[in-house]
């Protein structure tokens, strides 16, 4: 039986930094979904991608994608710290970067969004080289730099795609 100490403290509440970076981790609490996070990260990246590249401003990308990236690292840490999981499912921060870097300045289209959404998930579950050896980076950058790899490759292939076929992808 639980005595009143032990239930105190299973009620009790994260930090506000810990909570924050839940939020942050999660992409919102995406992470939480039980199936296929990661998917479902990678697809909330679009509607940021779409309100970036509406903003008119050419650096709003790159500056959302360093500056996610090092939030990231940061929320990747805390996350994995408070839930003792190396790389937890409810992580999907990556993801969001992955995407923002397998579309930045690409064509705003379906067709570009989905040929990058599909590529990045491919080059995410696959990560080639050196994407696996990113993951054993320390301090919550490892769950964020595979990503950003599998995004550099997922970026080529549809610019290749672009080159090989404009009509059809745009």
């Amino acid at each position: 039986m639980m005595g009143p100490a032990s239930a105190d403290a299973r009620m009790t509440r994260p930090p506000l930094p810990t909570r924050f970076a839940l939020v942050l981790a999660s992409a919102a609490s995406v992470g939480y979904i039980p199936f296929a996070p990661g998917t479902f990260g990678s697809a909330a990246a679009l509607p940021l991608w779409f309100l970036l590249r509406q903003s008119g401003w050419a650096a709003a990308e790159p500056v959302a994608i360093v500056a996610l990236l090092v939030a990231g690292a940061w929320s990747a840490r805390v996350v994995e710290r408070a839930l003792a999981v190396e790389d937890p499912g409810v992580i999907v921060i990556d993801e969001v970067v992955g995407m923002l870097v397998t579309l930045l300045w690409l064509p705003l289209s379906w067709p570009v969004a989905l040929a990058g959404f599909f590529a990045f998930r491919v080059f995410d579950i696959v990560k080639p080289f050196p994407a696996r050896r990113l993951e054993h980076v320390t301090g919550g950058w490892g769950v964020m730099l595979d990503d950003v790899a599998a995004g550099v490759y997922a970026y080529a292939t549809v610019r290749v795609l672009l080159w090989l076929a404009p009509d059809w992808i745009r």
